[in-house]
């Protein structure tokens, strides 16, 4: 038994050659320390750019505050809803392997556009100083726009696939038959976080002076250079690497339950639509075991019928008690968008605040897009403590085996962004009474207040992140049926993506009712310092309150899935064709 069930396990995964995976010589920490120092690489080329766009966009491209911060909200959010695409064909048709291959020349390709514009004046507008504030300057248009969005997108595409691919690829390095594998695969995931820190510190840091002082050319350069050598060095680790065979298409059999749910639960009953027994007979092999079926969302349990004239619709047990464990994750996934709506500020108007103060420490000029530091340090002090010291004591308290639990560490999370919000608000109030005290309202020169007041939202949103991130990539992952893990991780960038979106919507809705009371919307025109950004963020401050408590609410409800055991390792083996 034991031995089958040593196969077993080895036959869901193969190498890059397509061979069957040998334990202790593929997967492991070897395997996912490639997918760590890939990362860095990728981070580093996707947020040198990303953390600075809004700057880029009205200063180079001539769009307004709002316009940039929607241009960068919906570019942001467009790479990380792709993530759901990249996660889908590596766990239906592709791997994790190849997705990210593919993904990584697409980002070079839209790089290497975006490279050529800045490089090019004849692809830019022309440019447009002004010591008024309230000058508005002829936004990008026609050709130059088009090769502007062309190269975004192709990034965005790249970025999603490589976002999608990366982190499932590096969890499925570790054996969760063992306690001591999930628990590295738990410390994998505090270490993505921990590596996308690293390349963001230098995004923020170097690449950002970069653009600031040697151009824009040289900013997309240092992204393309840094995503080409990523390849290589992911390419260096395929001897190690162990690959999960992909299982067919997982959205297929999520709509194919839900219909043969609904058809069953309507259609009338009778001798032809009754419901299949789960147990396995006397007669079935003496190693399989049988099937239960579950009470909860017991809608779904009329899926599985004698359908004889709807052969489509015929549904396992486990295809069914599959779609339960994405519905009920769901819910989750869905109290996180709020999160990430406070986070997406990071890189909108929280950048803007910044780029009208007093930016020097000391002799040292810092550019408003270095901000994210201030959180980036914090998460790189504060992942390994809680890797090494937090978890390890929680453990030792709580005597189980993950610490501190996953819904826990989200929840943490979700709390940190109100608090973010709150101090967001209380900052651009003070910011702004500065410049109607110094007559500066209307000025472009730096308000006598330091910047350094800003890195306060960004120290509790880099806290919100460190835990809301990891925690929802290791509880996607370990509560996901095995077959669609690799689309359920992609939730958490999805999260993200949704959180963008609404940052959007939210914008344009708060400038629509009210513009409806008032001469000017609270969020419209060229000036910032006639923004009432402290109403917007209260207002963000009192929706977070309000997800936190219907997350609670939710959590409290929610049970973990057991782990996956003998029975569910030789049903996948069986499928695969062992």
């Amino acid at each position: 038994m034991d031995q089958e069930c040593q196969i077993s396990k080895s036959s869901m995964y193969v190498n890059w050659r397509n061979k069957p995976a040998i334990e202790g010589q593929h997967g492991g920490i070897l395997a996912a320390s490639f997918v760590l120092v890939v990362e860095v690489l990728e981070n580093l080329a996707y947020l040198a750019n990303a953390s600075n766009l809004v700057l880029y966009l009205s200063k180079f491209m001539h769009y307004t505050p709002s316009s940039s911060s929607n241009i960068v909200s919906n570019f942001m959010g467009t790479a990380f809803l792709l993530a759901l695409l990249g996660g889908f064909l590596a766990d239906a048709f592709f791997t994790t392997y190849c997705i990210y291959l593919i993904s990584a020349i697409i980002e070079l390709a839209g790089l290497l556009i975006l490279t050529m514009q800045a490089r090019s004046n004849s692809l830019k507008p022309e440019s447009c100083l002004s010591a008024n504030r309230n000058t508005k300057c002829q936004e990008t248009e026609g050709g130059k726009e088009a090769v502007l969005f062309i190269g975004l997108y192709l990034v965005a595409l790249g970025v999603g696939g490589i976002k999608g691919s990366l982190p499932p690829h590096g969890a499925e390095q570790f054996d969760e038959e063992t306690i001591q594998g999930r628990k590295k695969r738990s410390s994998f995931f505090n270490y993505y976080v921990f590596c996308l820190a690293c390349g963001a510190l230098i995004a923020v840091t170097f690449a950002v002076w970069i653009e600031d002082n040697k151009g824009w050319q040289w900013g997309f350069g240092i992204s393309t250079f840094a995503i080409l050598i990523s390849i290589p060095i992911f390419l260096l680790g395929s001897m190690v690497y162990r690959i999960k065979i992909p299982n067919g298409s997982p959205i297929t059999t999520i709509f194919k339950v839900l219909a043969a749910a609904i058809f069953n639960n309507y259609l009338p009953k009778n001798g032809r639509n009754a419901v299949v027994n789960t147990n396995v007979s006397p007669t079935s092999n003496s190693n399989e075991r049988k099937e239960e079926i579950t009470e909860d969302l017991s809608f779904l349990n009329r899926a599985i019928t004698n359908n004889s004239n709807l052969p489509r619709f015929s549904v396992t047990t486990k295809q069914v008690e599959e779609v339960k464990i994405v519905l009920k994750i769901f819910p989750v996934f869905i109290s996180t968008i709020m999160l990430n709506c406070c986070l997406a500020q990071l890189s909108t108007f929280s950048v803007q605040q910044a780029a009208t103060m007093d930016t020097r420490i000391g002799s040292l000029l810092v550019p408003p897009a270095s901000l994210p530091v201030f959180p980036v340090i914090f998460i790189m002090i504060l992942a390994p403590m809680y890797n090494h010291v937090i978890i390890p004591f929680a453990r030792k308290i709580t005597k189980s085996e993950m610490g501190i639990t996953h819904l826990q560490r989200i929840g943490t999370g979700l709390f940190l962004s109100i608090m973010a919000m709150a101090v967001a608000a209380l900052v651009e109030k003070k910011r702004k009474k500065v410049a109607f005290q110094e007559t500066l309202m209307n000025s472009t020169q730096p308000l006598p207040i330091t910047f350094l007041w800003v890195s306060l939202q960004y120290l509790f949103l880099g806290s919100a992140d460190l835990f809301s991130l990891a925690g929802m990539m290791d509880f996607f992952f370990s509560e996901a049926p095995f077959s669609m893990r690799s689309l359920a991780t992609s939730l958490s960038w999805a999260s993200l993506a949704m959180g963008y979106y609404l940052s959007s919507v939210l914008v344009a809705i708060v400038n629509n009712v009210t513009g409806t009371f008032h001469h000017t919307p609270w969020l419209y025109g060229s000036n910032l310092n006639h923004y009432h950004l402290e109403r917007f963020y209260w207002l963000m401050c009192a929706l977070s309150g309000v997800n936190f408590v219907v997350y609670l609410i939710w959590a409290k409800s929610y049970k973990y899935g057991a782990k996956m055991g003998s029975n569910e390792t030789q049903m996948l083996c069986k499928s695969s064709g062992v």
